[in-house]
C-alpha cells in the first residue's frame, strides 16, 4: 500500500516556539529596571483602581484569579500607593460612660490627639490626687464643717432647753440619763419619791400626770425634727464638699477643655468627668480603713474609670491604613472584649476592649483572603453586617449567638469607613455569587487577574518581572540566555506557545532553585544551564508515579504496543495531574463489532468507571456512524469500546478520536500501526477538536518509545493544538533525526490514512465510498451486518400476541 501523502510530520521548528535570545537587548537582569506594574494585568488593575476610587457604599473589590499570580502583593502595592494620597485617619478611643457603666462611650479624635488625651487624663488624675485632699484637709473647709456640726448640735440642744424650761414652769424636773430623758414631779423644788407621789390627792396626781405627758409629747415633737436637721446638715456638708472640690477641680478641667475646644464630644466627656469627681471625691483621699485583702481579691483601681482606652493610635501614621488580615476570625476582624477575675467572677470594663482589623483599617483599606474568611465560622456574616451598617460593634461571640446571659459591657458602635478587598479564586467567587446574593451588593466590582498573557511583545516586560523577583528574593542576576529559557518555561506552564504564564509563585521558586545551583558552581550570574537543571531536578523530585507507570509499560505489566499492526486496537493518550506535576502516558484502547441495533457500548460507563464527558464523547461516535453510514441502510451494529487495564475512572473526551479510528479499524478489518499514538476530540461530523495536556501526552508516548528504542514512532494531535506545542528539547532532537514525529490532523479521515496507510475515501452522490478505502470497507461490513440482521429476522418466527 502506498503511504498517504495528505499529512506530513510537523517541522521541528513548530514543536516549540523558542525564545529569541538576540532580541533581548540586555546582558543580564542587572541591566534592567524592575517592572513596577504586574505583567499583563492592565484590565484587573483598571477595575481595582475604579472600585477603590468610588466613594459609595458597596464599591468594595473582589479580586479573583488563580493562586500564584501575585494578587496579594500586587494589590498591597496598589493600596500603599493610593493610601499615600489619603489622610491618616482618626484615633479611636473608648472611655467610661458615667451615665451607664455597661455601655462605654466611643470618642473619635484627629490623628495623634488620642495619645495626648491619654496623657492629659493621666496627668489630671495625678493633679486631683493632690488637689482634692489638700482642699478637703484645709483649715477653711474644716472650719465650715465644724460650723455645720455645731449648728446641728445647737438645734438639738434648743429642743432640750425648751423642754427643760417648760418643765420648770410646770413644777416638773427634767432629768437626762443614758437611757433617755425623764420628767419627775416635784414639790418646792424637791423630786417626789414614788411613795410620796402615791400619797397625793387623786386630783393632784392626775393633774401632774397630764402635765408630764404633755411635756413628753412636746419633747418628742421636737426630737422628731432631728433626722430632718441631720439630713439638712449632711446636704450642707455634701454641698460644701462639692463647692470646695469644684473649685479644686474646676481650674484643671477648664484648662483641659480649652485644649479640646474643637472637639465637642471630648468636652462633654470632660464635663462628665468633672461632675463625677465632684460627686464622689473620696476616691482621691487615701483611706486607712481599706483592708489589705482588697488587692488580693482583685479589686479594681479606683481611678480606672478616668483612663482612656486608645483603641487605634494614628500618631505615627503618614497615610491611610492598609491592613492585611491573614486570620480573619470574628475577634480579629471586629475586635474583642477581654476579662479579668474578681472575687471568682469574670468581669470586664472599657479598658479591656481590644481592636480588630476593621478598626485598624478604618479610613483606609482592608485586604482579606476569601477562602479563609469563609472557613472561619460566622466571620463572613459579621463582615457583611459591618459593611451594611457602616459601623463596628465589638461584642463577645457567645453574646452575639445568644449563648450567654452573663452581664457584660456593650461598647458604643464605631462608625466604619473602609474599602475591603476580598482576594479569592474564581471558583469560590462564582459559588459565593450564586449562593449569597448579598455578595453583589457589597462587592460591586470584580478585578479578574489573568493566569496568562499574550507572548507577543511581552518578553521584555517578562524580563522586568524576573528582575523584580530576583531583587525581592535577593538573588544573583540572570543572563539573557537564562531569561530566554524562563520565557520558554513560562509558555510551557501557560499551555500555549503564544502565551506566558503569570504565575509568579512558580516562577519565583524556579528562580530561587536556579540561583542555588549557580551558587554551587560558584557563578555570579545564573545561566540557561542552571535554569535547565533546576527544571530537570523539579521534575525528578515529582516523577515517582510517572517512572513507575513507565516501568510497568516497559515490563509489559501494562500492555502497550509501539510496533506492529493490530485490528481494533490503538494507543490512546491520557494525562494525570499530581499536585503541581503533570505527566502523560499511553493506554491501549480496543474495539469489537458485531450485528446489533446500532449501539456503541461504552464499557467504562457500563462499569460505572466512565465520567459524563467521556460518555458524551462515545454517544457522539454513535451519531457519527449513523450520519456517515446510516443514510442508505439501517445501522445494524453493536460495538463496544474499552480502555484496557483501566482500574479507575475515565473522564474527558480527548480519546474520542482514537476510539472512532479504533471502531473503523474493527469494522474495516484494516490493522492500525501501533507505532502511532493519538489524542483528540471529535464532533458528529468528523472534525477533530483541541484537547488539553498535549505536551505531556506527546512526551509520555515519547518516553515509552525511547525506553524501548526509538524507531520512527509518532503521535497524532489535533491541528488546533499546534499553538500549544512547547515540547522538550530531547523530543525535538529525535524529530530532527527522524526517530520520532508529530502529526497534526483536522479530520478523522486524515488520521485514518496515517494509521492504516490506506486511503480513507470520499462518499459519492449515491452515498457510497470507494470499495477499497477505509470507509468503503467499513460500509461494506455494515451492509453485511444489515443483511444478516434482516435474514435473521425473516427466519425467526414471531411470538403470538
Amino acid at each position: 500500500m502506498a503511504e498517504p501523502m495528505t499529512v506530513t510530520p510537523l517541522e521541528p521548528r513548530l514543536l516549540c516556539r523558542a525564545a529569541d535570545v538576540s532580541a533581548l537587548a540586555f546582558d543580564s537582569t542587572d541591566d534592567l529596571e524592575p517592572g513596577d506594574q504586574p505583567v499583563g494585568q492592565a484590565r484587573a488593575m483598571e477595575a481595582a483602581r475604579f472600585a477603590l476610587s468610588v466613594a459609595r457604599p458597596g464599591y468594595n473589590l473582589a479580586a479573583v484569579g488563580p493562586h500564584g499570580v501575585g494578587k496579594h502583593r500586587t494589590l498591597i502595592d496598589l493600596l500603599d500607593t493610593l493610601a499615600r494620597d489619603r489622610p491618616a485617619g482618626h484615633d479611636e478611643c473608648y472611655v467610661f460612660n458615667f451615665d451607664d457603666d455597661q455601655r462605654p462611650r466611643h470618642l473619635r479624635l484627629p490623628a495623634g490627639r488620642g495619645r495626648k488625651l491619654v496623657e492629659d487624663m493621666s496627668h489630671l488624675v495625678e493633679d486631683l490626687k493632690a488637689a482634692i485632699p489638700a482642699a478637703l484637709d484645709g483649715d477653711e473647709y474644716r472650719a465650715r464643717v465644724q460650723e455645720i456640726h455645731e449648728e446641728l448640735a445647737e438645734r438639738a440642744e434648743s429642743v432640750f432647753e425648751a423642754a427643760e424650761k417648760a418643765s420648770k414652769e410646770a413644777s416638773v424636773k427634767m432629768v437626762r440619763t443614758p437611757a433617755g430623758v425623764a420628767f419627775l414631779p416635784t414639790i418646792n423644788g424637791e423630786v417626789l419619791s414614788g411613795e410620796a407621789f402615791a400619797k397625793l390627792a387623786s386630783e393632784e396626781r392626775e393633774a401632774t400626770t397630764k402635765t408630764i405627758e404633755a411635756l413628753q409629747k412636746k419633747l418628742q415633737a421636737g426630737l422628731r425634727q432631728m433626722p430632718r436637721w441631720a439630713k439638712e446638715a449632711r446636704d450642707k456638708l455634701r454641698e460644701l464638699k462639692r463647692e470646695v472640690c469644684g473649685f479644686a477641680v474646676g481650674h484643671s478641667i477648664e484648662e483641659l477643655k480649652a485644649r479640646y475646644e474643637d472637639l465637642p464630644e471630648v468636652q462633654r466627656y470632660l464635663e462628665a468627668v468633672a461632675k463625677d469627681v465632684v460627686d464622689d471625691p473620696d476616691a482621691f483621699r487615701p483611706s486607712e480603713e481599706t483592708p489589705p485583702a482588697v488587692a488580693v481579691l482583685g479589686e479594681t483601681d479606683p481611678f480606672r474609670r478616668y483612663r482612656v482606652n486608645l483603641l487605634v493610635d494614628r500618631a505615627e501614621a503618614k497615610a491611610a491604613a492598609v491592613v492585611y488580615e491573614d486570620r480573619p476570625t470574628v475577634d480579629r476582624l471586629m475586635g474583642r472584649i477581654d476579662h479579668h477575675v474578681r472575687l471568682g467572677n469574670l468581669v470586664s470594663d472599657f479598658t479591656l476592649i481590644q481592636p480588630g482589623s476593621l478598626a485598624r483599617a478604618n479610613g483606609g483599606f482592608l485586604v482579606v483572603d476569601g477562602r479563609k474568611i469563609l472557613t472561619h465560622p460566622y466571620s463572613w456574616d459579621v463582615l457583611k453586617r459591618a459593611l451594611f451598617s457602616a459601623e463596628i460593634r465589638i461584642e463577645s461571640m457567645a453574646r452575639m449567638l445568644g449563648l450567654s446571659s452573663n452581664a457584660t459591657i456593650e461598647p458604643e458602635a464605631i462608625p466604619l469607613d473602609v474599602k475591603v478587598v476580598l482576594v479569592l479564586d474564581r471558583r469560590i467567587h462564582m459559588l459565593l455569587s450564586v449562593l449569597d446574593s448579598e455578595t453583589a451588593d457589597l462587592f460591586k466590582v470584580t478585578a479578574d487577574f489573568d493566569d496568562s498573557i499574550d507572548r507577543e511583545g511581552a518578553e521584555l516586560d517578562f524580563a522586568r518581572m524576573v528582575t523584580r523577583l530576583t531583587r525581592v528574593h535577593d538573588l544573583k542576576p540572570f543572563d539573557k540566555s537564562a531569561v530566554a529559557r524562563l520565557v520558554e518555561y513560562s509558555a510551557r506552564e501557560a499551555g500555549d506557545a503564544n502565551k506566558l504564564s503569570t504565575n509568579q509563585r512558580t516562577l519565583g521558586d524556579l528562580l530561587v532553585e536556579a540561583d542555588h545551583l549557580a551558587g554551587r558552581r560558584e557563578r555570579n550570574v545564573v545561566t540557561a544551564a542552571d535554569v535547565e537543571e533546576a527544571i530537570e531536578q523539579r521534575v525528578r523530585r515529582s516523577e515517582r508515579i510517572r517512572a513507575r507507570v513507565h516501568e510497568l509499560i516497559a515490563e509489559r505489566t501494562l500492555m502497550v504496543d509501539t510496533e506492529g499492526e493490530r485490528v481494533g486496537q490503538i494507543n490512546g493518550l491520557w494525562v494525570q495531574m499530581l499536585g503541581d506535576f503533570t505527566f502523560g502516558a499511553p493506554a491501549r484502547i480496543t474495539a469489537t463489532v458485531r450485528v446489533g441495533r446500532g449501539e456503541v457500548v461504552d464499557i467504562e460507563r457500563e462499569a460505572t468507571l466512565g465520567g459524563a464527558i467521556h460518555s458524551k464523547g462515545v454517544l457522539i461516535l454513535s451519531n457519527y456512524f449513523a450520519s456517515r453510514f446510516g443514510q442508505s441502510a439501517p445501522l445494524s451494529l453493536h460495538a463496544s469500546l474499552v480502555f484496557e487495564q483501566s482500574y479507575s475512572g475515565v473522564e474527558g473526551d480527548s480519546a474520542s478520536l482514537a476510539e472512532l479510528c479504533c471502531l473503523l479499524s474493527a469494522l474495516s478489518g484494516l490493522p492500525i500501526r501501533q507505532c502511532f499514538a493519538m489524542t483528540g476530540s471529535v464532533d458528529q461530523h468528523g472534525n477533530v477538536q483541541p484537547i488539553g495536556g498535549v505536551n505531556e501526552k506527546v512526551e509520555g508516548f515519547f518516553d515509552v518509545c525511547q525506553r524501548r528504542g526509538l524507531a520512527g514512532q509518532a503521535v497524532i494531535i489535533p491541528k488546533t493544538n499546534m499553538r500549544n506545542l512547547m515540547l522538550r528539547a530531547d523530543v525535538i532532537a529525535a524529530c530532527h533525526e527522524g526517530k520520532f514525529s508529530v502529526y497534526a490532523v483536522e479530520r478523522v479521515d486524515e488520521a485514518l490514512e496515517l494509521l492504516t496507510g490506506v486511503e480513507a475515501g470520499e462518499v459519492n452522490e449515491r452515498n457510497e465510498f470507494p470499495p477499497t478505502s477505509v470507509n468503503g470497507l467499513a460500509q461494506a461490513r455494515l451492509r453485511r451486518f444489515a443483511d444478516a440482521a434482516t435474514a435473521f429476522t425473516a427466519r425467526t418466527p414471531r411470538k403470538p400476541s
